[in-house]
């Protein structure tokens, strides 16, 4: 059976390993008066704004914004080519990379300076949509057009990894960047507002809500639906770009067996446990019956491609990652460069000391996550890397 944890009638937990902050937290979020049935705490799990990272938040007639996490829309893309470890164990791995980090721009504030052409055709679709749900864009953030297809920082990454089978993957993770936060940041405000005006109490501020039937609701759902597409849609430019880059690398083209593209920060409608829900996952995945999913571990671990098992009382859904242990700041002042070298050993990466807070030692064990998570996903592969990009 998978690990579940009945804290109350509202809430159960997945994890084995979880700090007694974020079981508070979470329990405090499952006692929002409109929770339905209960909020599901993922096996990664870990201390979040409002709500806890890795949490799954069915809500009746109301939303809580800082609940679907300020990253709208952040997630995953991979793609399985039909080539093999032997296909590619001449070439130099650091051409690979460094050809990814001039094709993607890396790290908060770097943009495109021009759009390639099917950046070009995305941008102008999400425009269109933008102006049909009735907003600018760029009154959240005038270059968000050059925003699409960039990576961002943080645990944000580029790989190129290999399964069980030596078969290649190219693999990466991102959101929908500035515009996507500064979308989030307002509605969190909104909510914040919404609630202080009705003289609302909250057992903390993160948890201000919006209630469906208000104008401001109805604002907040249209511009998350349409942050939630450039996350999509920014992570279909961006393996686009690494496909290309492969390609040039190894000197054929790419033929794709499979690609999957996932959110774990989202909220959509759902049906569970007999009513229709809002179903916000903050750091998680949908792991309905057949669903694909990926579940990356940290820099330099295992990463999972998973198909879901629809286990009903994690409300369809499964972990989004390892899930932090370590603070950034504390992870700076514990983890050195050099063992984050150790830790990267046969993997290309730019070596800097920028990169310490994301040391897997940061994280949690991700096979301790996996192994919660046996009754909510079945693992279709194992990826381990050999190329990482990451912005600073």
């Amino acid at each position: 059976m998978a690990v579940e944890h009945k804290v109350n009638e509202k809430y159960i937990n997945f994890a084995s390993v979880i700090d007694d902050v974020t079981l508070e937290q979470n329990a405090k979020t499952s006692r929002m008066p409109f929770i339905y049935p209960h909020l599901a705490s993922m096996p990664d799990a870990h201390l979040g704004k409002g709500a806890a990272v890795g949490s799954v938040i069915p809500t009746l007639g109301a939303i809580i914004p800082a609940a679907v996490g300020v990253d709208i829309g952040c997630g995953m893309i991979a793609v399985r080519t039909r080539l093999f470890a032997p296909d590619i164990a001449g070439l130099n791995r650091r051409v690979l990379r460094e050809a990814i980090e001039h094709a993607i721009p890396l790290s908060a504030g770097n943009n495109n300076r021009s759009l390639t052409d099917s950046a070009r055709l995305r941008v102008e679709e999400l425009a269109d949509d933008a102006a049909a749900a009735g907003f600018d864009p760029a009154s959240y953030l005038k270059g968000w057009r050059l925003q699409l297809g960039t990576l961002g920082s943080g645990n944000h990454f580029i790989e190129v990894s290999l399964d069980e089978e030596d078969a290649v993957w190219l693999f990466l993770h991102s959101g929908s960047r500035g515009v996507g936060n500064k979308i989030a940041q307002q509605h969190i405000r909104a909510a914040q507002n919404y609630c202080g005006r009705r003289s609302i109490d909250l057992p903390d501020r993160d948890l201000a809500y919006l209630e469906e039937g208000t104008e401001e609701f109805d604002r907040y759902i249209a511009e998350l639906m349409w942050a939630q597409k450039f996350a999509l849609l920014n992570r279909e430019e961006m393996m686009d770009r690494v496909v290309g880059c492969f390609s040039a690398w190894t000197g054929e083209a790419v033929q794709e067996r499979e690609r999957i593209n996932c959110h774990h920060n989202y909220t959509e409608v759902e049906h569970h446990y007999g009513r229709d829900v809002w179903l916000s996952r903050k750091g998680a995945i949908d792991a309905s019956p057949g669903r694909p999913g990926l579940i990356p571990g940290s820099m330099g671990t295992a990463s999972y491609v998973v198909e879901g098992k629809g286990y009903a009382p994690s409300l369809n859904s499964a972990p989004h990652g390892a899930g932090r242990e370590y603070s950034r700041t504390k992870a700076r002042r514990t983890f050195s460069q050099e063992q984050l070298r150790k830790a990267m050993k046969g993997i290309e990466f730019r070596d800097t000391p920028a990169f310490i807070d994301e040391i897997p030692a940061a994280y949690k064990d991700i096979d301790a996550v996996m192994a919660d998570a046996k009754d909510l996903v079945t693992v279709k592969h194992v990826l381990r890397q050999i190329v990482n990009v990451k912005g600073n």
